[in-house]
């Protein structure tokens, strides 16, 4: 039987396990951080195959992960909104998030095996205001905007106390 991040690595065409190598490195050095985006939902919904691996770092500790990084062949370009980790044998982006919201959000982060991976993951409620931030963006382009409504509405429909938040949040500004 093929393990799920077997699956997601081939699915993502993936030659080098990004995920694993990327969250050994977390581990190994001690950087808090916490998986945002798609793959956190995961942790909630029923999984779907993303190319876009998204996370915070403690921002104390990005330069020093970025040198590591490169130490072991990786690759970084700089975006307005994030730093793109990426391999040469992979197909999968990792987003280091730049938005200074977001560290708030690796205070209540837990641990969670999402497709097999052993990772912190934010909690729902942050990730759906994660979500409603970047299909607010007036910068991202339209698809990316359409899977962060799909993400909005994987976690409402599977959680009634998010829609109601969602709600709140929208009569309230």
């Amino acid at each position: 039987m093929t393990k799920a991040c077997e699956f997601y690595n081939k699915a993502t065409n993936s030659k080098f396990d990004i995920i694993a190598e990327f969250l050994s490195l977390l581990h190994n050095e001690r950087i808090n951080y916490c998986v945002i985006g798609g793959v956190a939902i995961n942790a909630y919904c029923e999984p779907l195959v993303t190319l876009d691996f998204d996370c915070v770092i403690a921002k104390d500790r990005i330069i020093d992960l970025k040198e590591k990084l490169k130490s072991k062949g990786f690759k970084i370009k700089t975006h307005p909104h994030t730093y793109e980790v990426t391999h040469l044998n992979s197909e999968v982006r990792i987003q280091i998030q730049r938005d200074n919201r977001y560290q708030e959000f690796i205070k209540g982060a837990t641990f969670c095996k999402v497709l097999d991976y052993r990772m912190r993951v934010a909690k729902k409620e942050d990730l759906l205001c994660g979500k409603l931030w970047a299909s607010q963006d007036k910068t991202r382009n339209k698809l990316k905007k359409e899977k962060d409504m799909l993400d909005i509405h994987r976690l409402t429909d599977k959680y009634a106390e998010l829609k109601k938040l969602m709600n709140k949040k929208f009569q309230s500004a």
